[in-house]
This record gives structure tokens, sequence and C-alpha cells, in this order.
């Protein structure tokens, strides 16, 4: 393991990148966003975000498996059903949702780079590190698993 991978909880890396953000979206900086359709795409991000979240940690709750981000190798199951069928990271996919609509609420195109450092990061320093852990663990099922279901979507 690498350092940083595995180090920071993607919470705190959300915040971080809400954060990132907020600072970004300061007023006279960037591209503002007209008002409308933005703060609808805002309220389904968030409402979508939530539910994907707390669906895939409820899976993970009935499975009896791990859900610390920091500690992918004491996995007991390989969960596969609700969104884990279509995205092999829907607690992440639900962060970047929530983050997603943190940016359209602030209304500034350039609060989406904290989108993009968001994905990058996750990807790099947490994603990546679980795949190899759950390959371990889990072996050719999990092999079959990565290539029947995308990362992200």
């Amino acid at each position: 393991m690498k350092p940083l991978e595995l180090k920071i909880p993607p919470p705190l890396v959300t915040l971080a990148c809400a954060a990132l953000a907020w600072g970004l979206s300061a007023p006279g900086v960037g591209w503002h966003l007209p008002a409308g359709p933005r703060l609808v795409g805002a309220g389904l991000c968030l409402l979508l975000g939530a539910v994907l979240t707390l669906w895939a940690l409820g899976l993970f709750r009935r499975a009896r498996t791990t859900a610390s981000p920091l500690q992918p190798g004491r996995s007991r199951a390989l969960v596969r059903e609700g969104p884990y069928r279509f995205t092999r990271n829907p607690m992440y996919l639900g962060l970047a949702l929530l983050l997603l609509a943190l940016c359209l609420w602030l209304g500034d195109v350039l609060a989406l780079l904290a989108l993009v450092v968001f994905v990058a990061w996750i990807t790099r320093f947490q994603i990546l590190p679980e795949e190899r852990a759950l390959q371990e663990r889990f072996g050719p099922a999990y092999t079959q698993y990565r290539q029947e279901v995308r990362r992200w979507l």
C-alpha cells in the first residue's frame, strides 16, 4: 500500500471537496448558472445521492460485512445486489451525487472542479486499493464481478 491509500475516510474527502466547491464559487469568481433548473437538479441529486448511499450501506449491514472504507480486506461478503448490479461503488457514487447537488446549488461552473477532484481522489486513493484487497479476498468471484459491473456507472 502506498502513502495516502485508504488513509482518509471518503466522507472527509467529500467535505474537503465541498469546501473547495464553496471556495471556487465565491461571488464574482466564476461563471454562474441560472437558478431555475439547477435548483431542481440539486434537489434530485441530493435525494438520489442520499438514497443510493443509505441503500448501499444497508446492504452491507444485511450481508454482515464491513462498511469501513479503510479496511476493505476485512470484507466478509461480496455484495452484488441492489445498486451493486450497476455500479461497483454506489456509496462513492452517492457521495459524488451529494457533492454535485452542492455544486448545482452554489450555481457556479467552477465549483464543478471540486467534483472532478473528488472522483480522481476517490478512484486513485480509495477504489483502486479496495479493488486490490477485494481481488485478493474473493479471487475469481471478484474478477467476474469486475467484468460484469462498471466501477462508477
